[in-house]
């Protein structure tokens, strides 16, 4: 079969076009994600061993392309062409749900015609470190699928290992499919992976940007499991929502204005006035907890803006843990409050196959809403990528439909 299906329609099961449209972005397009997204044809590539040939009927949107289509913090494409990649274009896309169409001569556990969801986890089989038996998210070949891969989602087909095929929900749409693997298993080993710090039953869990994809997962995997979650968020809308996914409070960060770097240790006037935003910040915990608790763990993604805040309302032993940056990268931590206090700052990256599967596992059983918000088109996927760098009105995750035709299909 040598020609591309059209956008919204799939080849017999099992047979594989030639060449297929996918969102590509180019080095020279670098930028805007409106523009740096473009539709074009390109080659179904040839599968690995261990590989497997899914076609997206839905692909989740995720940040990560945001900074893909900008080029920053680092240009993946010239990254993977130093490693010897002959594309000069990248295909993003770290979530999809789909149909497997073809699969690698060393596949055993993934046939054609599953239907099935991806986790983001992506590493080298050989890579000593993995063969060793240690954590592969931890390896030197560890990778994010979709972001630092090419061939992800945002193609008519993409391409996994096998490891991170994991079976779709049945009860679920292909945009709820799609919705919520990279979030929930970020969320999941955020607060399961770090030992010594691992969620509790009866924590208590400070959850920055609860109303988004992260957070909204975040807040039902600490409410599933007896913590209480308090959210963050940015207008009581918002807070509501994050209410409704379990969430015993909120906290409207337009409330408070100290933000950001705090002055230096030595300047007195300004570590007074940081300190009374952030004692005023862990007491509005206190308020919507209705105890005198600070919270055990405290999930954090913004980064620059937060992490002074975070460390200092964190509890005594407790832990911050954080996988992204999205207000900045240059974070600063009062070192007085950290090692007096025995505090853990945490990074957190990805998920591995054990961390994924007991996700997903509570996906399958209905237990874990996909927080599904807005459902884009295939040719809007730049658009997309645009508004969630911009910070739209939109709850919970974004999900653009690719081989299916139109939402609400998928569902057994």
């Amino acid at each position: 079969m040598s020609q591309p299906v059209p956008i919204g329609t799939l080849p017999p099961l099992g047979e594989v076009p030639d060449t297929m449209y996918a969102q590509v972005v180019r080095a020279d397009r670098f930028g805007d994600p409106r523009t740096a997204f473009q539709i074009e044809e390109v080659e179904v590539p040839p599968l690995k061993p261990h590989e497997v040939l899914i076609a997206s009927m839905a692909a989740g949107i995720n940040y990560n392309n945001v900074w893909a289509a900008r080029g920053i913090p680092i240009d993946v494409i010239a990254i993977r062409q130093k490693m010897g990649e002959p594309y000069d274009f990248h295909i993003g896309g770290s979530d999809v749900a789909g149909i497997v169409y073809a699969v690698g001569s060393e596949v055993t556990d993934v046939s054609v015609g599953d239907e099935v969801v991806t986790h983001h986890g992506y590493w080298a089989p050989d890579d000593p470190w993995v063969a060793a038996g240690k954590d592969p998210m931890l390896a030197p070949s560890a990778a994010i699928w979709g972001y630092n891969t090419n061939f992800g989602s945002f193609g008519q087909f993409c391409v996994a290992q096998d490891h991170q095929v994991m079976p779709k929900a049945p009860h679920l749409t292909w945009e709820e499919a799609a919705a919520p693997s990279l979030v929930g298993t970020t969320a999941y080993r955020m607060l399961f992976g770090w030992a010594g710090n691992e969620l509790q039953e009866g924590d208590v869990v400070l959850v920055w940007g609860g109303s988004g994809g992260l957070g909204g997962q975040a807040i039902q995997l600490a409410t599933i499991h007896g913590a209480r979650a308090v959210a963050v968020v940015s207008n009581e809308e918002r807070g509501e929502y994050c209410k409704s996914l379990g969430a015993v409070g909120y906290i409207n960060r337009n409330d408070f204005d100290h933000w950001g770097v705090p002055p230096h240790w030595t300047d007195g006037p300004g570590q007074k006035e940081f300190t009374a935003g952030a004692r005023a910040f862990g007491k509005a915990i206190w308020d919507a907890l209705g105890e005198r608790r600070s919270p055990n763990i405290v999930f954090e993604h913004p980064g620059e803006l937060t992490i002074p805040t975070s460390g200092f309302v964190c509890e005594t032993g407790g832990m911050v843990v954080i996988c992204a940056g999205t207000t900045g990268f240059s974070a600063s931590v009062d070192l007085r409050h950290h090692w007096v206090r025995q505090k853990r700052l945490q990074g957190s990256h990805g998920t591995n196959d054990p961390q994924a599967r007991s996700y997903n596992d509570l996906v399958v059983a209905g237990k874990i809403d996909p927080c599904v918000g807005d459902v884009y088109s295939f040719e809007d996927i730049g658009a997309a990528h645009a508004g969630m760098e911009e910070g739209d009105a939109n709850l919970g995750n974004r999900v653009a439909l690719v081989g299916a035709p139109e939402k609400g299909l998928g569902k057994q």
